[in-house]
């Protein structure tokens, strides 16, 4: 028999039994949809925060009290760790030698900005930066000017907007230059930064005043940040660890005992969030193959059925020539076509599904051509599986016995 043959019969005894067919479908296609929605949303999940997580930019690194991204256990333990001191901050600036830029910053958030009768929710983030924040953060200006030195030594009550932020309360813009209040006090723009796009680790509302400014009015007893851009890639393990041998001296950290203070960068932060994605996918994984399991039982039950109703039909196959393999081959092709179909049904249901929660959320879609593979892969295990008992079944029936049959 032709494989094409064998195939055109597959899709002729399908349409013979809709309803049936379509209810074993059923199985296969929730299975498969389960799978890959999940994997789809989870994907465009992840891309959101690894683009949000690589905004400090290439050679960069980032040293604070508390991990940006952390398991309950690590993050107890950091909350045990003293502050990291503006005075400390600036004698690590004062040390480095191998870092083509040094940025202190610390983050307030929770604020209303106000201008004139337009105002933001009470959840703006306000920074507090050096002028080197802007190169260690990756920033870019769109309007106006950096913070300057001279903004950091007098306490200048000047700020720059995110883009949301500029959004908000200056529609038409000409924000530069204008007084927002943000709390108690008023500031003057100087400026406003160049939108990368809100993602799920990275926001846009927020607000940035000079380092001393912030340190004035929300108050020092506060732990501060600093982030390091080495001079080159080869200097970057160097830079770091420099840095990190600084710190260490200067919060008196014995040899041998670990780092009171957390250091990431972009490949930790996204290779940290990528084992915390990793459990989400093994648990839906495990859920959507248990639903294909009971999926393939429905299969194999038909399957039997089948065998059974076209017992007559395999005596005569047998009777004029084919031959075992030839049965066997049918049997497994009819459950693997089947299973298929419900397998390109489930993945285009579970993409689009995913992708219609990225769209809802504002984020760009994707298509997990590696999954869909995966999906596909499954149920042509599934289908050869369970059909293979219905199809040796069918291929031991003597033809004799199976001729007699009513």
């Amino acid at each position: 028999m032709q494989f094409s043959e064998i195939i055109k019969m597959a899709l002729i005894a399908i349409r013979s039994n809709k309803l049936r067919s379509a209810l074993t479908l059923l199985g296969i296609i929730v299975g498969v949809f389960s799978i890959i929605g999940v994997m789809t949303a989870v994907q465009v999940l992840q891309n959101s925060i690894e683009t949000g997580l690589s905004g400090l930019g290439t050679n960069t690194f980032q040293i604070q009290k508390q991990p940006a991204i952390a398991t309950r256990t690590q993050w107890l333990k950091s909350l045990k760790w003293k502050d990291i001191t503006y005075e400390q901050a600036k004698t690590v600036k004062e040390r480095i030698t191998l870092a083509q830029y040094i940025g202190i910053g610390v983050f307030q958030s929770s604020e209303t900005v106000q201008f004139g009768a337009l105002k933001t929710n009470p959840d703006v983030g306000v920074g507090g930066e050096e002028p080197e924040g802007i190169r260690t953060n990756n920033w870019s200006i769109k309007d106006g000017r950096n913070i300057t030195d001279d903004d950091v030594k007098y306490g200048s009550y000047v700020v720059i907007l995110m883009a949301d932020v500029e959004r908000k309360l200056f529609p038409h813009g000409g924000a530069v230059g204008s007084i927002v209040k943000i709390g108690a006090h008023r500031y003057t723009v100087i400026g406003t930064f160049e939108s990368k796009g809100s993602t799920l680790a990275e926001s846009e509302n927020k607000v940035n005043i000079p380092l001393s400014t912030f340190l004035n009015q929300y108050g020092k007893i506060r732990s501060v940040y600093i982030k390091v851009k080495a001079k080159s890639p080869e200097t970057y393990d160097e830079c770091l660890e420099e840095t990190r041998m600084i710190l260490r001296t200067l919060r008196k950290v014995a040899p041998g005992d670990e780092d009171n203070f957390s250091i990431s960068s972009n490949d930790s932060l996204i290779a940290t969030f990528n084992d915390f994605t990793l459990y989400v996918k093994l648990g839906v994984g495990l859920m959507s193959f248990i639903s294909l399991l009971a999926a393939g039982v429905g299969i194999m039950n038909i399957m039997l059925v089948s065998v059974t109703e076209r017992t007559k039909e395999i005596g005569i196959r047998k009777a004029v020539g084919a031959r075992r393999s030839n049965i066997l081959s049918q049997f497994i092709t009819e459950a693997i076509v089947l299973c298929q179909i419900g397998g390109v049904i489930g993945v285009g249901l579970g993409i689009l599904g995913g992708n219609l929660a990225a769209l809802a959320l504002n984020f760009p879609p994707v298509f997990p051509f590696d999954w869909a593979l995966i999906g596909f892969a499954i149920t042509t295990f599934v289908g050869v599986v369970f059909g293979v008992y219905p199809a040796w079944k069918a291929a031991n029936l003597d033809p004799i016995e199976s001729l007699r049959y009513e």
